[in-house]
């Protein structure tokens, strides 16, 4: 997961092997600036040098979020290190290159083309003659024909996850030699390049039992630079080999220990030499950047007891020195361990700078979901209103800037800039437009000062909400949040409880000092007479959702829901709207977030998306639920009206993301199928257009026909890509061609420690 928060378990087989890596090869030369598909928005950073720069030998450690419950990327419980285990043992037809676009591997293929397109597609490959499997098996048709069958959907005894592709083909046969690979499709199929990426051996696909069971806790057979040597559950640990069996170039490293470190735990395990290289989350980003500076340019903002201004700190002399005997031993044992914990943080400061940030963005989106089952969304004019209302140009300046990043909102749903398939369609639905949103709110009949029912009871379900709230699906009440409700619930433009951490801050500050002597009043009296100053010596890092409205005021008598004035006090410019109506019901959307250390950032930017509705007249119902129970309890079963979630980009948009869109149909049992449409809005017109995208095989038609696939999906306002995700990866500032990936796929054989004496990596190949 990555520190953006909680991603869906996408049951994408092509996105997922066919990225996040590190083709060390430069970009396309075909993106022109006439392109709409672009260039990526930022570069890979993986510290590339040449082959002969790197040492021979050695083992990367290399930090994931797990050890996985299989090691078959084709069954519903894979997960991203089931991916990079496969991409480093596995074949692939084709891997991602800077661009995110599907290139032939000439370690497994020499040649693969559509040969024949009537009366049957059939798409020959030759393969690398130098290709066998760890057995000494040569690769070759019975292994496509072994993996057609179990994924063909044919036969139900097979757990597959997924089956796009595989059953479009008709035959697979030998060609005229062992090197050739004969696949007729029964239907045309435009991403035939997705398939067999990767390829297990017969082995492992050639009956239910095996393929159920054998490739979940063991790979006997690969055939890649490395292979698998152990998974060890006790210590969480995955360990890859290099391969002696393998053709190509030999993999620099002797093996790579991909070990399970909560992201919250890395930077301690980076400091203490248990990891070499791992994904991290912004507040490590700052502990690095600032470690690499040296001690010269630490700040004492940093680590225990930074967040204790000179108030704070006369109030804890004070008490030591006090009267109270008990009290006084207990801050003076505080104070001790705060000693030994600041002097713990500087020697891990001291070993992190050893290391350095290298930093993309990753090859997915982090979009704003809209609910159209029932309620408010399920009028189209109410979720192009709250489209409208949102400022994605901002968004993603908060989220990226302070990362160093570029800040663009992305423009499709479908592809990423520098994909073949992306072209910016969000004009299909507009920009931010305040008048417009209130409008089309108007026009659905929702307006200001409405008469109001009785309000529903604390724990009923908000307007537009499906079902209860299951918070955990009990809601997760976050300790510090005090003011929250008890299952984790606030609303935005009610009575502005939405806690940030500068108002949790002063709570504390209020509250009544341990002893009354002069120095506890004069330390109350200075932060009441200066909070912002009490705020900022915390630290040093502006926390987004610190956008000043912490220090509204908190009156509410007389006035409409979400104001701080009495009745009649004149509105400043671009205040907030009043709150909307119908039918005696408040507009009240539920917005469900993940409750986790590592969602941070979604909640941030659900601070910052209800700020801007409740400027429209709309108001949230913040709920924040256990990780856990996020996408099963909450978004795959329907219970949200507003939530935040990432979907990763697909090389094969057409095959990968027709689930993610498609119209929802009744079910036999009566229910309604999604598939993994989660916001439950689709169109018969966005279906077919992806229908025949995936069945011409005249690439340029193909991608206009996505293009506009998406262009509708904007209209429908189903759900609002607002920015691609960052991707931070530590690494040693010796470690060649691994880091940030951005769209790219690894090259595991050229992985490795710098040569002594060798220049600093660049950050990608074409950096001069």
């Amino acid at each position: 997961m990555s520190h953006d928060g909680v991603a869906p378990r996408a049951v994408m087989r092509s996105v997922a092997f066919l990225s996040a890596g590190a083709l060390a090869v430069p970009l396309l030369a075909g993106c022109s600036s006439e392109d709409p598909a672009g260039k990526p928005l930022a570069a890979s950073d993986i510290g590339f040098a040449d082959r002969s720069l790197v040492a021979d030998g050695g083992t990367l450690r290399w930090a994931v979020d797990s050890v996985p419950d299989t090691l078959n990327t084709f069954q519903s419980d894979a997960d991203a290190t089931t991916t990079r285990v496969a991409q480093a043992v596995l074949p692939a037809m084709y891997r991602l290159d800077a661009n995110g676009r599907p290139q032939l591997d000439a370690d497994y293929l020499e040649k693969a083309e559509v040969v024949e397109t009537e009366p049957r597609q059939v798409v020959l490959y030759k393969l690398n003659q130098q290709a066998v499997w760890s057995d000494g098996r040569e690769i070759g048709a019975a292994d496509f024909a072994a993996q057609w069958r179990a994924l063909s959907g044919k036969d139900t005894a097979y757990w597959t996850a997924r089956n796009a592709g595989y059953d479009r083909i008709e035959k697979i046969e030998r060609g005229k030699n062992d090197l050739e690979v004969k696949v007729t499709f029964a239907r045309p199929y435009a991403d035939w390049k997705s398939l067999f990426s990767p390829l297990y051996p017969k082995d492992v696909m050639g009956t239910p039992d095996s393929f159920n069971d054998s490739a979940r806790k063991k790979l006997k057979v690969t055939a890649g630079p490395f292979a698998l040597k152990k998974v060890d559950r006790k210590d969480d640990e995955v360990t890859l080999a290099r391969n002696p069996r393998w053709w190509g170039h030999p993999a620099k490293l002797n093996e790579i220990v991909l070990r399970a470190v909560p992201r919250d735990k890395r930077a301690a395990a980076l400091a203490a030499g248990e990891l070499d290289l791992a994904e991290i989350d912004p507040e490590s980003v700052k502990r690095i950047t600032v470690a690499a500076k040296g001690t010269r340019s630490a700040t004492p903002l940093m680590g225990p007891g930074s967040n204790l201004s000179a108030a704070d700190a006369l109030r804890s002399w004070a008490v030591a020195k006090g009267t109270d005997e008990e009290a006084a031993d207990d801050e003076i044992s505080a104070r001790e361990k705060q000693r030994e914990e600041a002097a713990a943080y500087a020697r891990q400061q001291q070993a992190l700078r050893g290391f350095e940030v290298r930093r993309s963005l990753e090859p997915a989106y982090t979009q704003l979901a809209l609910n159209g089952a029932e309620g408010p969304l399920a009028d189209e004019r109410v979720r192009r209103a709250v489209a409208r209302a949102i400022d994605r140009e901002a968004l993603a300046s908060a989220v990226l800037t302070p990362l160093g990043l570029p800040a663009e909102p992305v423009g499709s749903h479908l592809a990423l800039s520098g994909q073949a398939a992306y072209a910016d369609n969000s004009g299909a639905l507009g920009g931010q437009d305040t008048a417009e949103a209130q409008a089309l709110l108007a026009d659905a009949g929702w307006v200001p000062g409405g008469p109001l029912k009785e309000e529903k009871k604390k724990g009923d379900k908000a307007a537009g909400s499906k079902g209860e709230k299951t918070a955990g699906s009990k809601g997760e009440k976050d300790s510090s949040d005090e003011e929250e409700s008890e299952d984790g619930t606030y609303i935005v433009g009610e009575d502005d409880k939405a806690p940030r951490e500068a108002d949790k801050a002063l709570r504390e500050d209020d509250k009544a000092p341990r002893e009354a002597d002069k120095a506890l009043r004069e330390a109350d009296r200075e932060k009441k007479q200066d909070p912002r100053k009490h705020q900022e010596s915390g630290d040093g890092s502006q926390h987004l959702a610190q956008d000043g409205k912490q220090y509204a005021n908190k009156l509410t008598q007389g006035g409409a829901p979400g104001a701080y004035a009495p009745r009649g006090t004149a509105a400043p410019a671009g205040a907030a709207a009043g709150a909307l109506a119908k039918d005696g019901k408040p507009l009240t959307l539920r917005f469900v977030l993940p409750s986790g250390p590592g969602s941070q950032t979604l909640r941030t930017v659900a601070d910052r998306i209800s700020g801007m509705l409740q400027k429209v007249g709309i108001r949230t119902e913040i709920t924040k639920v256990a990780d856990e129970s996020y996408f099963k309890d909450h978004i795959a079963s329907g219970q949200f009206d507003l939530a935040l979630y990432s979907w990763p980009a697909s090389a094969f948009p057409a095959t990968d993301a027709r689930p993610i869109y498609a119209k929802p149909v009744p079910a036999a049992d009566g229910s309604l199928n999604v598939e993994q449409n989660y916001t439950r809005v689709g169109t018969d017109q966005v279906d077919q257009l992806f229908d025949q995208a995936v069945s011409t095989l005249d690439e340029d038609e193909s991608r206009g026909l996505i293009r506009k696939a998406d262009s509708r999906i904007w209209a429908a306002a189903g759900s609002i890509p607002l920015y691609q995700r960052p991707q931070l990866t530590a690494a040693r500032t010796n470690i060649a061609n691994a880091g940030a990936f951005g769209f790219q796929t690894p090259v595991f054989e050229d992985m490795g420690f710098l040569r002594k004496g060798a220049a600093h990596p660049s950050a990608s190949p074409t950096e001069k």
